[in-house]
């Protein structure tokens, strides 16, 4: 028995790694009671989509063996995590969602699950993904769709929908995901985890299976990253994310802290929604997100972002001229009718950027982001919205095109910050009780180039003040 009043599952990776380094609890007790939780709650979820929890369980018998011989322990040693299926694990398909990938069997570990297990983890599962890992809904022929424990009157987001509910119903402290457009930050808004897209660089990228490498505007957009329920996990895992692998030639090698910034600390507050109203329980997440930091002793100053909507049309537009390209023949020949009526209306709603109109918009990727590196020297942080309205239903993005404009038409604040190559965090600030049902509602926080952690540092200061929302949604799981 585990010596806790809390189920181990309930516990953050940040005092989960603490009790099986200082051998109150063992790495097999907390595996076996994530494991358990899995399999008592997947089943409605379907976010994990292998499991993997006899490796797990071996690996976490090896684990407490050599902390029994004295060998030193990683930060995350012991701790229950899960994989994305769009990233290789040796052994393990890297299926992205296609039925003809679901034999594809990676080789050897991409460089983000290599650190994650070199720093201690145990994967316990992979989680799901759409289709080629490009909606805001997680869904696919090949595994079916994803659900948000909040309930079923919200979608679980995408794409890496599976490690959002995964992590916020117990299913590992820990969830792998990346983004290229928002796939951290949508799930993250839509099952209330906290999570942070790196900044461009910051975490060594590849996969090893692949056969070609991936587009510019991808190598520089995608990021990798976790979902977790609490600022400190973050703190925790966003290092181990960071330390070098050479197969990533541009990967960039800061340490995770910068220096102490002088004074306090000015946060930008932005509250434009552009053509798209702000939903009153949005601006209630920013009101109280922006009271905290104020309570914490940020100075807070209404401002706008600077050609916000702008980089993010540009930004989106050339990302989908490199999608068409690079992209489309496997779409076109892999592609379910559902997501290939969705590229359409993405398509028509972003028009891809073709020939010389494709490579002036790459060169005015530096423009913005000169914007916006003058624009964060003054302000440090952001306070932005992340989308201007509550999350929404469930396979929202294939309900034409007002429902391709609802899911991501929106999202300006999401992916300009791929496009700039700028951190970008997101947390819960507010517990919605709208007429369909509880949701939470999360706000963005921007950074400077290289500076999770004055991100992180903001966001445990907003969760200090306001809480999680994860006991909330675990009463409301137990009752159904």
């Amino acid at each position: 028995m585990s010596r806790t009043d809390t189920p181990l599952w309930q516990l953050d990776a940040t005092s989960l790694a603490m009790k099986i380094r200082d051998g109150t609890i063992s790495a097999k007790e907390a595996v076996s009671a994530h494991v358990a939780r899995m399999h008592a709650v997947n089943p409605q979820l379907n976010a994990v989509v292998e499991d993997l929890s006899g490796p797990a369980l071996a690996r976490a018998d090896a684990l407490d063996a050599a902390r029994a011989r004295g060998e030193a322990v990683g930060p995350l040693h012991g701790v229950p995590i899960t994989i994305k299926i769009n990233v290789d694990q040796a052994g393990h398909a890297t299926s992205n969602g296609l039925p003809v990938l679901k034999d594809a069997i990676a080789q050897d570990d991409a460089p983000v699950v290599r650190n994650l297990c070199n720093a201690g983890a145990v994967v316990i599962g992979r989680t799901n993904t759409p289709e080629f890992s490009f909606r805001a809904e997680t869904d696919n022929p090949l595994f079916g769709l994803t659900r948000n424990p909040w309930g079923d009157h919200v979608s679980a987001g995408g794409s890496s929908g599976g490690a959002g509910s995964a992590v916020m119903a117990g299913i590992g402290a820990l969830g792998h995901g990346n983004d290229i457009g928002g796939s951290l930050r949508f799930p993250a808004a839509a099952n209330g985890a906290v999570t942070v897209k790196p900044g461009m660089g910051r975490v060594p990228a590849w996969n090893p299976s692949q056969k070609a490498e991936r587009g510019m505007l991808a190598q520089a957009m995608s990021v990798q990253g976790v979902l977790t329920r609490t600022a400190a996990d973050q703190a925790l895992a966003l290092p181990c994310l960071f330390t070098p692998d050479p197969r990533d030639p541009y990967h960039v090698p800061m340490p995770y802290y910068g220096p102490a910034l002088e004074g306090q600390i000015r946060v930008a507050c932005v509250t434009d929604t552009f053509e798209f109203p702000l939903h009153p329980e949005v601006a209630t997440a920013l009101a109280r997100a922006r009271a905290a930091l104020a309570d914490a002793g940020y100075v807070i100053e209404e401002t706008e972002a600077p050609l916000l909507r702008e980089a993010a049309q540009t930004g989106y537009r050339a990302l989908m001229g490199e999608v068409a390209q690079l992209m489309g023949p496997d779409i076109e020949a892999h592609g379910s009718p559902v997501l290939k009526a969705i590229f359409a209306e993405y398509f028509r709603q972003f028009p891809p950027f073709e020939g010389a109109e494709q490579l002036k918009a790459m060169a005015q990727r530096t423009h913005y982001a000169r914007a916006w590196s003058l624009f964060l020297e003054r302000y440090p942080l952001v306070l932005t919205p992340f989308l201007p309205h509550p999350f929404f239903a469930p396979n929202r993005d294939a309900e034409g095109p007002e429902g391709v404009r609802d899911a991501l038409g929106g999202a300006y604040y999401s992916f300009a910050m791929n496009f700039l190559g700028l951190p970008a965090g997101n947390l819960p600030a507010h517990l919605a009780d709208l007429p369909q049902g509880p949701q939470p509602i999360g706000v963005q926080i921007v950074g400077r180039r290289w500076r999770e952690d004055l991100i992180v540092d903001a966001m445990a200061a907003i969760e200090a003040r306001l809480g999680g929302v994860s006991e909330q949604l675990w009463e409301r799981m137990a009752q159904v």
